[in-house]
């Protein structure tokens, strides 16, 4: 379990389940607690230093992409190395970002990915890729770091439509 945790930080949010339900569910969770939030709300951070939903909204678009490219290069190559990059860094932008804008964009690539995941046979799954940070894995593991990062990132936003509500 220890090396799950290295190589799929976001590993402990799915608790058992199927990282391909979790990815499918995800737009619509997004949209339903976007609109709990609300755009009075939605660019107002919880705490110092902490994104707001906004912010969240359009790290996860940028993240989107990020997997979309990672899983066709993985899919494509053999022995594929992915690119990290700094969430920090990209996430400079977001102040002028829109949050419709990143939950669109999100949602449109998120529809592709998940065409792309449907029709993956047990080797494909298996096919090994290479993270820098965090060394040698399957594809599989990239798919379920995409459900996980969803998870993570949607309890954020639910503590902060929790708190909203609570205004």
């Amino acid at each position: 379990m220890v090396s799950l945790v290295v190589l799929n930080p976001y590993a402990v949010h799915l608790e058992g389940r199927d990282p391909r339900d979790v990815i499918a569910l995800t737009s619509r969770r997004l949209q339903q607690l976007a609109d709990r939030i609300g755009p009075a709300r939605i660019t107002e951070s919880p705490a110092s230093g902490k994104w707001s939903a906004r912010d969240i909204l359009c790290h996860l678009a940028d993240c989107e992409i990020v997997f979309a490219f990672r899983l066709r290069q993985a899919l494509a190559e053999d022995h594929h190395v992915i690119q990290p990059f700094d969430q920090n860094l990209w996430a400079k932008t977001y102040g002028a970002g829109d949050a419709s804008a990143a939950l669109a964009t999100f949602s449109a690539v998120r529809a592709w990915n998940i065409a792309l995941l449907k029709n993956l046979t047990p080797g494909q799954l298996r096919k090994p890729v290479t993270h820098p940070e965090r060394g040698t894995m399957t594809f599989r593991t990239i798919v379920e770091t995409m459900a996980g990062h969803d998870v993570n990132h949607l309890l954020q936003l639910e503590a902060i439509a929790a708190k909203s509500a609570n205004i």
